[in-house]
């Protein structure tokens, strides 16, 4: 696994601020917020690309790139996989992307306003298309198997993960490396998502208390960025060249709510579906469920839609489960959170401990489940659920489980 997060480059830095309860957030340095409601931001600390790949290179790629890049590197390390020892082409790419390179799109236009048309970038395109991410990945480290890209707004990532998972199980590939990235922020994105009345605001003073799922006070998500890449394997390739798996993913469900276009369906009935189709996909019970990695992203309608969606999944159990939200310490990465969130659920499963939902001080009307406020909590986990939901009604869930041989 690799991870480039609000709290830190690599998987043992993010882990240990996400376990101590630390606050990605700070006020906005990538944008000029102050026209703005929105301020604040969760954005990666002390990224130098240079340290992933050859500058060249690097200059050509676009932050999500890059972010990908980066944790894909990371992740093929820690997984200890030697490439030139597997058949490049059984080993595919699948990656979750929001936005794309939506801060070249603001360069650029600047550049065409003031400059003129043939000033922009010649990068330009190659830098911002969704695909380069996936596309970066695969010509650095010659990767010839399988390569898509998922493109399902906040759910992407978890859905290039399944999707990836998918591949393994067809028999297109041995390995896949999959997860998500992203980096839109920037005066073009912040100005689309706070015109319509998304982000955060109330806070601006005070970034750490900003991203606030399910409290009373909630106003919205807080933007971020970052990568979280992961190595997937047949159990039959880990096996021969030798690793332990991390954790076994053994369910996987996707669901449209077909109802609105930023907004959840009632009772948040797309997001059981697809928890359900999970469920049955991994062949286990939802009793056998012990914590829920939740995609809580602080807005009004959609924690309450979610937690409608745990209830009607798993009952009266619902309020015994914990569930937490690791937005609240990063923000919402947007395509990239199904990356980094189920790389913390695997370190739940690994460690036993289960990430705080920061800020909850009051909980809102409706929102009376056992979010896990204010700390870290150790518990036995030993099956994790993995929700993350989008734009237009985009559901997908994983369910992972500790690998037992």
């Amino acid at each position: 696994m690799g991870a480039i997060t609000p709290l830190g480059v690599g998987l043992d830095l993010f882990w240990g601020n996400a376990v101590a309860g630390r606050s990605g957030i700070r006020r906005m340095t990538l944008a000029d917020p102050i026209n703005y409601p929105c301020q604040v931001a969760g954005e990666v600390p002390d990224f130098d690309y240079t340290q992933f790949m050859d500058p060249k290179d690097g200059r050509r790629m676009a932050r999500f790139s890059q972010y990908a890049v980066a944790a894909t590197r990371m992740a093929l390390d820690h997984a200890a996989i030697d490439l030139d020892h597997v058949d490049r082409e059984r080993v595919g790419v699948l990656i979750g992307n929001g936005g794309g390179g939506i801060p070249n799109d603001d360069e650029a236009m600047r550049t065409l306003l003031v400059r003129g048309g043939m000033r922009v970038d010649p990068f330009y395109i190659s830098k911002r298309l969704n695909n380069m991410a996936g596309g970066n990945v695969a010509i650095q480290f010659g990767l010839l198997g399988y390569n898509n890209t998922v493109a399902t707004a906040c759910a992407a990532g978890t859905q290039a993960i399944g999707d990836a998972v998918e591949v393994i199980r067809r028999g297109a590939a041995d390995v896949m490396v999959a997860g998500g990235a992203e980096a839109g922020i920037c005066e073009l994105g912040l100005a689309g998502f706070a015109s319509m009345r998304a982000l955060a605001s109330a806070h601006n003073g005070d970034p750490e208390h900003a991203s606030r799922p399910w409290d009373r006070d909630r106003d919205g998500f807080t933007p971020a960025e970052g990568a979280g890449m992961l190595v997937l394997e047949s159990l039959e390739h880990a096996i021969a060249r030798g690793a332990t798996p991390l954790a076994e993913l053994i369910g996987y469900g996707v669901s449209a709510d077909a109802s609105y276009l930023v907004a959840p369906s009632e009772h948040g009935a797309g997001a059981a579906r697809a928890m359900r189709l999970a469920l049955r996909d991994a062949g286990i019970d939802a009793d056998e469920v012990d914590y829920v990695s939740a995609h809580a992203t602080a807005t009004d309608v959609g924690d309450i839609a979610e937690t409608g969606a745990l209830k009607t999944v798993f009952g009266e159990r619902a309020y015994a489960l914990p569930v937490s939200a690791l937005k609240s310490q990063i923000g919402h990465l947007l395509g990239g959170s199904g990356g980094v969130e189920t790389i913390a659920a695997i370190q739940t499963i690994r460690t036993g401990m289960i990430l705080p939902t920061l800020n909850l001080d009051h909980p809102g009307e409706g929102c009376d489940l056992d979010y896990v406020a204010h700390t870290a909590r150790r518990a036995e986990v030993r099956t994790v659920v993995k929700n993350s939901f989008g734009f237009g009604g985009q559901n997908a869930v994983l369910v992972l489980r500790r690998y037992e041989p």
